[in-house]
């Protein structure tokens, strides 16, 4: 079982104190057997003046054992803890709801970074990646298949959902905040000429991006909280079909909860009215950031019943939202769901470089800096090398032709360099 990085340093913890332990057992029990041989052997020789001392000293080493024992017991019982208090600190999650069968995830408990998570999505999509990443969760599928799209769902406040149906589940370490911007550069920029959609929305920040066909698509999308509680007041609203339970429509954490909900059932019945889109050329990208919950457990605790019901709902929703979302694409979709307590703050490091920074920005230093190349570098290199060798054999193989060719009697021109010219 991976506990994470902290989980781990309280497994080293219980290591050292397990062989510490097993050491004063082995001591105690040589102890022992040495004290009662030693009776044994006195017993005989000196019956009464020694009787009152050794019988002392196997009482008291009696009672080390028991001591021992009760260690032992309390050792056991500190070992289970320390575990499930190792498991509950990093629980962090990366789900795979939804994926077609060309995308395969293989099954097993290797932590995936929270800065890897933008990696994942393009290499599921079938783009390549600055770094190799160095996880075995996903495998290299078939280079002519792609999804058409990939829905990236971010849940703030809450560690894990129990999800009934999934295709694989990871830890993830590290959670720090990410976008799908580069991704979504990549998407624009190689179908540019198909216009994809894309679509990156948070509700609770009011914070919304949109390319492509995402615009008259969405356009009807309520993404400001003012629209979204509006929209909760009209027909088709999810009040009328969810069991709220303990949940209140007068409480600002509440309708911030189910405004997320709201949207991504709008999501989906919006994407059914447009279903052309679904199965043109270019892949869509979709990233939405939920934080209801986290707003729930600061207001209401983890242990109320308004955040056990809101977990429910929500659970139930996100399986709804990715079936819906995976047959919408005719089963070449991808939905992950990422679950985070919270996210921490990203570690830096300054550092200084030993030139300048004043000569390192200044284009015109006498340093002669090289530009920054992109990632794309290597491939241009590779045409343009591989052009120039093609080039210039082709040069040389013409050039010798030239060079050898019998004209015959084809022109006299042909023969001028002849010292003697036949005259017809």
């Amino acid at each position: 079982v991976v506990f994470g990085v902290r989980g781990g340093v309280w497994l080293l913890v219980t290591c050292v104190l397990a062989a510490w332990l097993n050491i004063v057992l082995r001591e105690n029990d040589v102890s022992l057997k040495t004290t009662v041989h030693l009776q044994s052997m006195t017993s005989m020789l000196k019956k009464q003046a020694e009787k009152g001392q050794l019988t002392l000293a196997v009482r008291w080493r009696k009672m080390s054992v028991t001591t021992c024992q009760k260690m032992k017991a309390g050792f056991t019982l500190g070992f289970a803890l320390c575990c499930l208090f190792s498991a509950g600190v990093s629980g962090d999650s990366f789900t795979v709801l939804q994926a077609p069968e060309f995308v395969s995830f293989q099954k097993g408990d290797w932590p995936v970074s929270g800065e890897k998570v933008p990696d994942v999505v393009a290499l599921t999509m079938g783009f390549s990646v600055q770094e190799d990443l160095m996880w075995p969760g996903l495998q290299a599928g078939p280079l002519f298949q792609r999804p058409r799209a990939n829905v990236l769902v971010v849940v703030r406040g809450i560690d894990s959902l129990s999800l009934p149906q999934t295709v694989a589940s990871y830890p993830l370490e590290n959670p720090v905040p990410f976008t799908l911007d580069g991704v979504a550069e990549t998407v624009h920029s190689l179908f540019s000429e198909y216009t994809p959609v894309v679509l990156q929305l948070a509700p609770s920040e009011e914070r919304l991006y949109m390319l492509g066909k995402a615009n008259a698509v969405f356009e009807d999308l309520p993404v400001t909280l003012q629209q979204i509680r509006a929209r909760l007041s009209q027909d088709g609203s999810v009040l009328t079909s969810l069991p709220l339970n303990s949940l209140s429509r007068n409480s600002e954490a509440d309708l911030l909860f189910l405004s997320e909900v709201q949207v991504l059932h709008d999501i989906t019945a919006l994407l059914q009215r447009h279903r052309h889109l679904a199965k043109d050329f270019s892949p869509d990208l979709y990233s939405l950031e939920l934080s209801g919950l986290e707003e729930l457990s600061r207001l209401y605790g983890n242990d109320s019943p308004q955040y056990r019901d809101a977990t429910a709902i929500l659970a139930s929703v996100l399986q709804k939202f990715g079936e819906d979302m995976y047959r919408l694409y005719g089963n070449r979709a991808v939905v992950e769901v990422v679950t985070v307590k919270t996210f921490e703050a990203p570690l830096t490091r300054k550092s200084r470089s030993i030139l300048e920074s004043k000569q390192i920005s200044n284009p015109g230093s006498p340093y002669n800096l090289a530009y920054k190349y992109n990632f794309q570098y290597a491939v241009i290199f590779n045409i343009v090398l591989w052009l120039m060798i093609a080039l210039a054999l082709a040069v040389i193989v013409v050039s010798y032709n030239l060079w050898n060719m019998d004209p015959g009697y084809d022109s006299i021109i042909y023969r001028m360099t002849n010292q003697k010219i036949r005259m017809d």
